[in-house]
């Protein structure tokens, strides 16, 4: 089951690595030499890709594709060599935040299940 903290604290971390991975989008145009239409895709479809699962954690399998998306945003070190480390730190915060906001909803629901009924 995944509750109401893991989804907000993962839909943060989703929407702050949306804001980073489409800044690389300029990244990719000028210091990489990559051309514009692939770093539009790369980059803003990157960023976008974040907003949409972000939007949809109330679902059981979009923490898969948040799964699935931290591992792209470290495979974009492979043209950004600064993501490989903005990757990995994404990557800890959304496990961070998936472990502990996990770790809240249990311990909340065991909280309300231990007050009596009136």
């Amino acid at each position: 089951m995944n509750g109401a903290m893991r989804r907000r604290l993962c839909s943060a971390m989703l929407i702050l690595q949306a804001v980073v991975v489409g800044l690389t989008t300029p990244v990719l145009i000028s210091i990489t030499q990559v051309p514009v239409n692939r770093a539009l895709v790369l980059g803003l479809g990157l960023a976008l890709a974040c907003i949409v699962v972000a939007g949809l954690l109330r679902f059981g399998w979009a923490y898969v594709l948040g799964w699935a998306l931290q591992v792209a945003s470290i495979a974009m070190g492979f043209l950004v060599t600064a993501m490989f480390t903005l990757g990995a730190v994404f990557l800890a915060l959304w496990a961070a935040a998936y472990i502990l906001g996990g770790k809240i909803d249990r311990e909340r629901a065991a909280a309300y299940a231990a007050i009596p009924e009136s």
